[in-house]
């Protein structure tokens, strides 16, 4: 199914009719602040499994992102982390801009693996937050990459529909997406280090 929604003010219904999917153990692609990205909800473990499946990898070897609505629900998956870190990822977020994060225990459940790090985005983006706060829960997440070998990510919405129809439940169409990832800047040591260059300006550091 492909649904229209629009970022600047998005539809209270068309949102509800989402996370009403993504409870039943649905997967969606969404709409962020940089590349269209597929999404399922984390307390649903067979959806979790099945997001890796149309990624080719196992769980416990994926590396999904959490989204999540504001920096309340962090600490919920992660382990205490320096003031510092707080200050960054408040003048970061919401933004296209991930953080790597050390785990508290609660992560390895979730993937069925020894994971001791976890990405965390706050996407700059009504529709990726309205789903999160709908929900009640973060998302678990993962990019939506291209088969081209010039172009690494699917801008189109349509396009993305013609390619996974039949393998995700819902596809948002949000308008065109960027054609460059986020930032990761990785804080699981005392000073932030940027490990992937995106969107977000590490300037910010």
């Amino acid at each position: 199914m492909l649904i229209s929604i629009y970022p600047d003010n998005p539809d209270e219904r068309k949102i509800a009719q989402v996370v009403k999917t993504l409870k039943k153990g649905g997967i969606i692609i969404y709409p962020t602040d940089t590349v269209y990205s597929m999404a399922c909800d984390l307390n649903n473990r067979k959806a979790v499994e099945r997001m890796a499946q149309l990624k080719g990898i196992k769980v416990e070897k994926a590396n999904f992102s959490l989204i999540c609505f504001d920096l309340s629900h962090i600490s919920d998956f992660t382990v205490q982390f320096s003031n510092a870190t707080y200050k960054l990822m408040k003048r970061a977020l919401p933004g296209p801009y991930t953080f790597i994060l050390n785990a508290n225990t609660s992560v390895p459940k979730l993937f069925k693996s020894n994971k001791k790090t976890i990405g965390i985005r706050i996407p700059d983006n009504n529709i990726a937050r309205a789903l999160v706060k709908e929900l009640g829960n973060p998302l678990i997440s993962t990019s939506v990459h291209d088969d081209d070998e010039i172009l690494e990510y699917i801008t189109n919405p349509e396009l993305i529909y013609e390619k996974y129809e039949k393998l995700v439940d819902i596809v948002i169409d949000g308008g065109f997406g960027k054609n460059d990832a986020s930032t990761v800047i990785d804080c699981t040591h005392d000073e932030p280090e940027v490990i992937r260059e995106g969107v977000g300006s590490i300037d910010i550091i």
